[in-house]
């Protein structure tokens, strides 16, 4: 999805406005008072409100996807690919944290594409959990339930965007800081 420039501005004017108001709580009006136009100037560049929220919720997704492909076609060790998708994907959430806030809380409003972006999470999560299992079984580690893991590692990257301030110079430290998390709290006291 290839967006003009004035497509960007009012998307990157909704980002804000949908993470102070909320989607639901965010108008047309809203928006078009903030880009300073008239509301009905705005459909000369978007369909609807909606489509606004679909070029954010599949672009944040579509950038999820390319991170995890690259990861998956990575010849690294497996516990090396494991801490590349940790890396990978919580670099993309940081990068886009209000983007990603409106993704993981706004994404039940799409309507006309709700199914197409349902199984397009459905899909991303299965490929993940696919990753995972090959990872743990590679290394010889337990892993009682792949969906459970998996949901509780991308709930727990998506979310990190809440832990941290925006000033936070690196994001290393952060990664480091989940990584350590995530791998030491499933893993108990094995060595990484």
């Amino acid at each position: 999805m290839e967006l003009k420039e004035k497509q960007k501005k009012i998307l990157d004017v909704a980002v804000e406005l949908f993470k102070e108001k909320g989607y639901m709580g965010s108008s047309v009006r809203d928006l078009a008072t903030k880009l300073n136009i008239k509301a009905a100037s705005l459909y000369a560049h978007i369909r609807s409100k909606e489509e606004i929220l679909e070029w954010i919720c599949f672009g944040i997704a579509q950038e999820f996807f390319d991170e995890l492909q690259k990861v998956k076609s990575t010849d690294i060790a497996p516990k090396d690919k494991l801490n590349l998708f940790l890396d990978s994907h919580l670099s993309v959430v940081l990068q886009n944290r209000d983007v990603t806030h409106i993704y993981s809380n706004e994404w039940r409003h799409l309507e006309e594409r709700l199914p197409e972006f349902v199984e397009l999470r459905k899909n991303y999560q299965e490929e993940v959990e696919q990753l995972i299992s090959e990872i743990f079984k590679a290394e010889s580690w337990e892993l009682k339930s792949p969906a459970f893991t998996t949901r509780f590692i991308l709930h727990t990257l998506n979310n990190s965007y809440f832990w941290f301030k925006r000033n936070t110079e690196s994001t290393s430290e952060i990664t480091d800081e989940i990584r350590a998390k995530l791998l030491y709290g499933l893993l108990g006291n094995q060595k990484l």
